[in-house]
């Protein structure tokens, strides 16, 4: 979290405090217009460098900097659980799947991105075809905080892996978590420029510098509402951008599911890092026959899981005060219209922290059912059919992820389901998998983070066409072609083409 102590510091200094205490952590200088053009400037300036490494070099300067990042884990996980306020073993957890894809993006770009050869076909075989990619340049990323390591790494990474350089401006609350990112991979590469990957610290007005501020791409994580102000802001120039915008994501379980399973999955999914995960558990469709098991399992075990700031917490505080209005807002909303609180309710939500909350058959319409909560709540709705529960699950303006509970019907369940991302007999399991792509669609963004398509997504492809020679009378793209040529491709075309059944 991060605050500021006085309105005439607002332009100039960023404070970072402890979400659960409110302690001052540490104070940091906010980048004005100037001061991101200058940052873009020297990423600029440090590209042509990093470029010139090749796959080989940047493989072993990110992996370098993983090192280091292993090194100096228990500091790093102690100032995330200071600064985003989740327990020192999920900072660690967080950490740990970073570098799985550190290392992934390092150790694939050379084969995903390496130039390769293209058949030029029949008419053309007097060509060489090349398909080579060739990096964008400086990519600006703006992260969010409630995965500060994790989620703008998915950017970071694949980014520098595919030759670019990076500007990354942290989140107002994990200011520390990014410049720590940035001041490691210095560390570990003292001999390479400093403008390889940069920070650039402050608020709403320091992210929309950086999309003016020339960059060849921009790679945001937020809200849906200011993802499509980057858009447009980044239109102006027609600078592309990969979009993460959060989720609703739903839960199927089918009357054949392992009950206990899929309790104990949801009741992490939905409140694990106090229910500030993107993709986390917000909504659960179970079939009627086993509903009152689940429901049953679910409340035992969420009823011994509490927020704190201690070792024994099981989740921390709202790293965003805001935030908890939020939540605030779709509990009551959902007891309005008819869901009913079998677990919790208004009285859990004591800021900074809130305790687990279960909603059971709260109207769709709900706020609680249709916007992102981005807390510890999950609403359960009672379906008679897998149709349904499809139906509803689909029936949301996001389409970022989801998971399926079922021991037969699990991949047919899960092919039905209009997001970017499937666990099946689990949750999250696709973001631990650093070769599968994430990104969702409509208001969950656009674009893909990891994987194979996670590099391409900081590449341009360069087409390359070689003549090697010439064929006397088959200058087919020249005033020289002749009528024999003509003749000769209108007997040919219907050879190749027309006898297609």
């Amino acid at each position: 979290m991060t605050t500021t102590d006085t309105a005439s510091d607002k332009t100039s200094v960023l404070t970072s405090v402890d979400p659960a205490t409110g302690a001052t952590l540490a104070t940091y200088p906010i980048a004005d217009e100037d001061a991101v053009r200058a940052a873009v400037a020297k990423a600029r300036a440090a590209a042509p460098t990093w470029e010139e490494l090749g796959f080989d070099g940047r493989r072993k300067a990110l992996l370098r900097w993983s090192s280091q990042l292993v090194a100096r884990a228990d500091e790093f996980t102690e100032l995330i659980h200071a600064e985003n306020g989740k327990p020192l073993d999920d900072a660690f957890l967080e950490l740990m799947l970073a570098l799985e894809h550190i290392a992934w993006a390092a150790k694939h770009a050379k084969k995903v991105l390496a130039p390769k050869k293209i058949f030029p076909g029949p008419l053309m075989s007097n060509f060489t075809a090349r398909l080579e990619q060739r990096p964008l340049g400086v990519i600006g990323v703006i992260g969010p905080w409630n995965y500060p390591v994790y989620t703008p790494n998915g950017s970071i990474a694949y980014a520098l892996a595919a030759g670019n350089t990076v500007v990354f401006k942290p989140s107002e609350f994990s200011t520390g978590i990014g410049n720590f990112l940035t001041e490691a991979f210095r560390k570990a590469n003292p001999q390479l420029p400093e403008g390889v990957f940069l920070a650039v610290n402050g608020y709403g007005a320091t992210g929309a510098a950086l999309v003016q501020a020339g960059v060849d791409k921009v790679a945001f994580t937020g809200s849906p509402g200011t993802g499509k102000k980057i858009m447009a802001a980044a239109a102006q120039n027609l600078t592309p951008v990969l979009l993460e915008c959060g989720g609703k994501d739903a839960v199927v379980i089918a009357a054949d599911a392992d009950i206990k399973a899929a309790a104990d999955a949801v009741a992490w999914g939905g409140t694990s890092n106090s229910g500030q995960t993107c993709a986390g558990v917000e909504r659960v469709y179970v079939h009627r026959s086993v509903k009152d098991e689940f429901v049953a399992e679910l409340r035992r075990i969420l009823e011994n899981v509490q927020p704190g700031s201690g070792k024994d917490a099981a989740y921390g505080p709202m790293t965003m005060p805001s935030q908890v209005d939020i939540v605030r807002r779709h509990i009551e909303d959902a007891l309005k219209n008819g869901g009913e609180a079998v677990l919790g309710g208004l009285d859990s939500v004591k800021a900074p922290f809130i305790e687990p909350v279960i909603l059971v058959d709260t109207d769709e319409s709900s706020a609680a059912v249709q916007e992102e909560t981005f807390g510890p709540t999950i609403t359960v709705r009672t379906v008679d059919s897998i149709d349904e529960a499809i139906e509803l699950a689909n029936n949301s303006t996001y389409g970022l992820a989801s998971a399926v509970y079922s021991r037969k019907q699990g991949l047919e369940i899960a092919r039905r389901l209009r997001v970017g991302a499937t666990s099946v007999n689990s949750v999250l399991g696709f973001a631990a998998i650093p070769g599968l792509p994430f990104g969702g669609s409509n208001d969950s963004g656009i674009g893909r983070i990891h994987g194979e398509q996670g590099l391409r997504e900081f590449v341009r492809p360069h087409a390359i066409a070689v003549q090697n020679f010439a064929i006397p009378g088959m200058a087919l793209m020249s005033y020289r072609r002749t009528e024999s040529t003509m003749k000769l491709l209108r007997r040919l075309v219907p050879v190749l083409h027309g006898r297609n059944k």
